[in-house]
């Protein structure tokens, strides 16, 4: 009974170790797992990480692409309206250089022109909206000079020193009358009557000029006459006020 008890008692302890042998296994396992997410990266969180950092990369590259394309839709607009305007003022001006017989071939443009207009547009529509820019300024000032009806040269001036050129003499026409009546009439009624009506001449020598500036020296098509209209009145009334104080000084000594 020794050796059966002695068997019973050793079968059932063996079991027990077997089992207390692999039961520390998964335990392992577990210890290592938690030792790897708390000392260690968690692989969940980093690639969550990552992902969030490519969604930005790409929410980013996409806000890029939408700005591009937006300017890239406005400027082949404004390239498009510019156009148009283009080809009008040059259809207008092709017209009025028949009709003061220009002849059509030298209205063609030559090979080198359309290979430099060409190169020019090679960019893209920013480039193609800059160069309709470009052309479009030519067309105005071509317009000015066409516009300009026996006066080129006048026309390329400044503003301001062109429209001297019409206030001025307007200005001093009156003055130099009264002069030259007080010096022959001396302190006569003939001078006291051109002293009282020289009065309101500037008025009449500031619209006379302003009309004249917009007959002489016409905008282009589309534009706004610079009559400079502040020094027009300026320069029409410094004379006469200084001649009319001195006739008035002069005949009042006299």
């Amino acid at each position: 009974m020794t050796r059966g008890g002695a068997r019973t008692t050793t079968g059932h302890a063996a079991p027990g170790r077997q089992r207390s042998g692999a039961d520390p296994t998964p335990e392992r396992a577990d210890t290592a797992g938690q030792a790897e997410s708390v000392g260690g990266v968690d692989p969940v969180r980093a690639a969550w990480t990552e992902y969030l950092a490519a969604a930005r990369q790409l929410d980013g590259v996409r806000r890029d692409a939408a700005t591009a394309a937006g300017e890239q839709a406005r400027s082949v607009q404004a390239a498009r309206e510019e156009l148009t305007a283009v080809r009008t003022r040059l259809a207008s001006q092709e017209a009025r250089l028949h009709e003061r017989g220009v002849p059509p071939i030298s209205l063609v443009p030559t090979p080198p022109e359309l290979t430099e207009a060409t190169r020019a547009m090679a960019g893209g529509p920013a480039a193609v909206l800059a160069a309709l820019r470009t052309a479009r300024g030519r067309a105005d000032a071509a317009d000015a000079t066409l516009a300009a009806r026996g006066l080129p040269r006048l026309a390329a001036w400044p503003p301001r020193l062109r429209n001297l050129l019409v206030y001025g003499p307007l200005a001093l026409l009156v003055p130099a009358i009264q002069l030259v009546l007080f010096v022959t009439t001396g302190t006569g009624a003939a001078s006291v009557a051109a002293l009282v009506c020289g009065l309101p001449m500037p008025a009449v020598a500031f619209v006379a000029g302003w009309i004249g500036v917009g007959r002489l020296f016409p905008p282009p098509a589309g534009g706004r006459v610079e009559r400079t209209a502040r020094l027009g009145a300026l320069v029409c009334l410094v004379p006469a006020v200084l001649v009319s104080a001195g006739l008035l000084l002069a005949m009042l000594a006299g």
